[in-house]
């Protein structure tokens, strides 16, 4: 596939408006240092902070995938940037615990619009042989905002206050998310005219024996691994604030140098998908994912740790660009988004409910043991889903 054809379209306007709805979704892990100073919290107090996000975010796919599949998908997602840039806005002017957890929830749930539009979108407007590096390219733009944001964001703390982080953030996304809508609505012909067509030729299950049984299996594995990754990763600036004793400006750095890895694993782990097969992929990312969970309060702080970091990075981007792709090629596209939707529910909300499980276990014993136990559930789901998608994986998705 030639790069211009690639980023031809709509894919460059679904890369900045992937960019912009992450900017909300990324800004609340790098401020927890913050946070935690300005409210008095402890480790699962923290963890609170992140799952009251999470766990909004998490439910609200399930209706978006749903509605997403039966009304204008680019509605849902400009209310998951400027309608959640609003109510961060609110986070911002929060002088309570309480109302600070209240808003991060609200904001969470106007989020969740975007992940199960996008994709089928996506779908129809490039060939199926290229479905996977079109995602991938897609992704690019989450990855930069998850890549910027913890920096934009702990310099505008630094400068202005957390609270005010949040404010200056959410204003322009608001004014984007408006743009955003407007261009969406110019789509050419051709393109709505393609999805259409699109769900005419393919609305209908998958005809090969057993293909379901091997979706619903590749799901749990995927998204249990997104969600202990989610819940590890979580934790990562207190980890270098505490366990290695860093500033809380290199905490947002680790963060930044992790979630960089996205500009350059999206897009490998789409190209790897179009050309191995999602589930090849998928079983490669999980198996290395388990040990380096473990690793990554082992190493002494260095280069070491550092690049054990960019494998964090590339696990998580190469499983979210192969995910997707198996997903949409697999499923019928009538029910995609609702799909879609089930399947982001499960990573965000098994990482929302682990988030303070996890702090507790590190508040009780230790970074060490906790990202450990971690690792090695995500090292057992893998060994047993492997067993029944072994034989799936000689297969390519298309």
């Amino acid at each position: 596939m030639k790069l211009r054809s690639l980023l031809g379209g709509m894919i460059p306007l679904f890369v900045l408006g992937h960019f912009s709805h992450h900017i909300m979704t990324a800004i609340t892990v790098p401020l927890i240092p913050f946070i935690r100073s300005a409210f008095s919290l402890d480790y699962a107090q923290s963890g609170l902070v992140v799952s009251a996000f999470t766990i909004s975010y998490g439910i609200a796919q399930l209706p978006a995938g749903w509605l997403a599949d039966r009304i204008d998908p680019r509605t849902l997602m400009t209310i998951s940037i400027s309608g959640a840039a609003v109510v961060g806005v609110m986070v911002g002017l929060s002088q309570t615990y309480v109302l600070l957890i209240l808003f991060l929830g609200l904001m969470g749930f106007l989020a969740g619009g975007y992940h199960p539009s996008a994709p089928p979108l996506i779908q129809a407007a490039v060939k199926k042989e290229n479905l996977g590096r079109a995602l991938g390219f897609h992704n690019i733009g989450g990855s930069a905002s998850n890549s910027l944001t913890p920096l934009v964001a702990v310099a505008a703390a630094n400068a202005l206050g957390w609270r005010n982080a949040y404010i200056a953030l959410a204003v322009p996304m608001i004014i984007f998310g408006i743009l955003f809508y407007i261009r969406l609505g110019r789509l050419t012909v051709r393109d709505k005219t393609g999805a259409a067509q699109g769900r005419k030729r393919d609305d209908r299950t998958p005809d090969r024996p057993g293909a379901m049984r091997y979706l619903v299996i590749f799901l749990i594995l995927s998204t249990f691994t997104s969600a202990l990754l989610h819940t590890t990763n979580s934790f990562i600036p207190l980890l270098m604030v505490d366990h290695f004793g860093t500033s809380k400006e290199i905490a947002a750095g680790a963060l930044t140098l992790m979630y960089s890895a996205g500009l350059w694993a999206n897009p490998l782990g789409g190209y790897l998908a179009d050309r191995m097969g999602s589930i090849r992929v998928i079983l490669g990312v999980c198996f290395i994912a388990g040990p380096s969970m473990f690793l990554v309060t082992m190493l002494p702080y260095g280069w070491g740790l550092g690049a054990l970091l960019i494998v964090l990075g590339f696990i998580v981007f190469a499983r979210m660009s192969a995910s997707e792709a198996y997903i949409v090629r697999r499923a019928p596209i009538g029910k995609r988004s609702t799909i879609l939707g089930i399947y982001f529910f499960s990573g965000q909300e098994g990482g929302a409910i682990m988030t303070p499980v996890v702090g507790y276990m590190i508040d009780h014993y230790g970074f060490t043991a906790a990202f450990g136990m971690a690792g090695g559930a995500v090292l057992l789901m893998t060994l047993a889903c492997s067993f029944w998608l072994w034989g799936e994986s000689k297969l390519r998705d298309h």
